[in-house]
């Protein structure tokens, strides 16, 4: 019987697993930790594929030799391979661009490519990534009934670096779009805020909404202990 693995450590779509397995007839499990994702557990499981939708970890060489791993990317690659796409997007001022399913490799994000679906960067990160998952769940159905063969990247290389919380700061912005795009593209379970630090008073910032030149924008202020 035909079988699959989806490794996610970001559950943005809880249902997933479970649809895909009703839409497909496939056996499907899932792995939320790191931890579990072991050549042991794999070789009992004998997946046809092991997808990758919102995996934050590298995946060790020894399965990705050993299993068809699909890991999903958003950017249209060769373009933005590396760390925070969306982030990065979104502070070039990029407002569409392709989910891209690859085969994993070990040179980050420069597998061939299976397929790719556009996807639009309006709204805030949970916004983006709940669409994103819808996406990656009919890419992942796709595979499962289609079988493509994966084509390999065509055109030069762009690299993207993981972007660090202290990038999040908003005291250096200049206009109400940079402010807005940099609340939005942090807006999202789990990554932290963009914020003001003024003195002892840290100001984090969500749910922005932007009308010609006004921001509006949730605001939570918290007391900074400089001793901890």
């Amino acid at each position: 019987m035909a079988s699959c693995v989806i490794a996610s450590s970001r559950v943005w779509r809880p249902q997933m697993t479970e649809e895909v397995a009703r839409r497909t007839g496939v056996a499907c499990s899932l792995i939320t930790t790191k931890d579990a994702l072991t050549v042991e557990y794999l070789s009992r499981m004998k997946p046809d594929y092991v997808f990758f939708p919102h995996w934050s970890y590298i995946v060790p060489q020894e399965i990705h030799e050993q299993f068809e791993c699909v890991i999903f990317h958003m950017t249209d690659v060769p373009f933005g391979r590396g760390g925070s796409p969306l982030q990065n997007l979104i502070a070039r001022g990029v407002s569409e661009t392709k989910v891209s399913a690859l085969r994993c490799v070990a040179e980050v994000d420069a597998g061939p490519v299976y397929m790719k679906h556009p996807l639009s960067l309006q709204g805030t990160a949970q916004d983006i990534y709940s669409h994103a998952s819808r996406i990656i769940e009919d890419m992942i159905v796709e595979i499962l009934q289609n079988r493509p063969i994966p084509r390999p990247q065509e055109g030069t290389p762009v690299a993207f670096k993981r972007r660090k919380p202290s990038e999040g700061n908003l005291a250096d912005l200049r206009t109400v779009q940079e402010t807005y795009d940099v609340i939005r593209m942090l807006d999202a379970e789990g990554y932290p805020p963009a914020f003001l630090q003024v003195g002892k008073l840290r100001f984090e910032f969500s749910r922005a909404a932007l009308r010609e030149d006004r921001l509006r924008a949730d605001v939570v202020i918290t007391v900074v202990d400089d001793d901890k």
